[in-house]
Formats: C-alpha cells, sequence, structure tokens
C-alpha cells in the first residue's frame, strides 16, 4: 500500500477515525452518536466522488444498500440499535460494496466470538442465575417481587452483551490490514 497518495490516507485515516471514534462512544455511553455518523456519511459520498467518480458513488451506493438495508432490517426486527445501523451506513458508503460485505462477515464472527467468551465468563464466574438476571429480557422482576413486562431502550442497551461498535472496529482495521496485504484489487 502506497501511503503517500492522498486517496489512501483519506480513506484509511476516515475509517479509523470513524471506528475509534464510535467504539468509545458505544463502549463509554453505549450509543452512537449522529454528530459523528452523519458527517462521515456525508463526508464517505464527497470521498466516492472526488477519488472514484461515478463508479466509486455507484459503489458507495451499493455498500450503503448493503450494509445500512440488512442492519435497518435487523434493527427493525428488534435487533440492534439505530446508531449501529447509521454507523453501518455511514461506513459502508465509504467502504463500497465488495468491502462493505467483508466487514459484515467478519464483524459477525467476532460478535459470535465475542458473545460465546463473555457468556461462558459469566456463567462460569457468577452462576447462570445472575448470567440470567443481567443479560435475559424475561423473569424481570419488580422490588415487590412481581414479574416486569416490557423493558426501556436504556434497558435493552444495558443488557447488550457488547456494544457493537467494538467488533465493528475490529473488523474494520483487520479488512483494512488484510485488503492493503492480502487482497489483490482491492480499496486500498
Amino acid at each position: 500500500m502506497d501511503f503517500r497518495n492522498p486517496q489512501h490516507i483519506v480513506f484509511v485515516l476516515a475509517i479509523v477515525a470513524l471506528t475509534a471514534t464510535a467504539a468509545y462512544t458505544d463502549v463509554r455511553r453505549r450509543k452512537i452518536p449522529n454528530w459523528l455518523t452523519l458527517p462521515f456519511f456525508a463526508a464517505g459520498w464527497i470521498y466516492q466522488a472526488w477519488f472514484h467518480g461515478w463508479a466509486g458513488l455507484s459503489d458507495g451506493g451499493l455498500g450503503f444498500l448493503i450494509g445500512f438495508g440488512t442492519y435497518f432490517v435487523l434493527w427493525m426486527v428488534a435487533g440492534g440499535g439505530g446508531g449501529d445501523v447509521k454507523l453501518m451506513g455511514a461506513i459502508s458508503v465509504w467502504l463500497g460494496f465488495r468491502l462493505t460485505l467483508y466487514l459484515m462477515v467478519i464483524s459477525t464472527l467476532l460478535v459470535v466470538i465475542d458473545s460465546v467468551i463473555v457468556t461462558l465468563y459469566t456463567v462460569l464466574r457468577f452462576g447462570v442465575r445472575q448470567f440470567k438476571k443481567q443479560y435475559l429480557a424475561t423473569g424481570k422482576t419488580d422490588a415487590n417481587g412481581r414479574p416486569v413486562f416490557g423493558e426501556t431502550a436504556g434497558q435493552r442497551r444495558q443488557r447488550r452483551i457488547l456494544p457493537f461498535a467494538v467488533p465493528l472496529a475490529l473488523a474494520a482495521w483487520l479488512l483494512l490490514l488484510a485488503d492493503g496485504t492480502i487482497l489483490k484489487g482491492g480499496q486500498l
């Protein structure tokens, strides 16, 4: 990879800045803010138009359709958060179609691996009862022992095993490394 090329410098810095900031805010606040995703979304279109022209815009559009579209559907069926959807939309414009597909596969594998590790650790250290109390929506009771139905958005966020921006950031960084060294004909 030629780091003297402005296209590569802009691309790598943007992806690293977006994913690192998103991971930090998702871990600290369990939220990915609009002030982060929306400017990077717009900047992705500018990047694609400036460096790749119409081909880049169409590739960014296809990346957006697959990335944002898939996570939007998952969000609609109550899986994940709205910030995750916007983050995927912003990064997929930068990555384009092929790299977005790779990112989705790698991040999904990282989520599965992490979920298994956290589940095993919690069950072995604190027991099944504590795991159920912390991570499952069922079986919650109020102070009087009556079952509680429904959750607030904050309670759902707290129940998440790992903020999604963390495995997405790791997957993006692994993808940048792999695309620059292993995969031929990639973005970098």
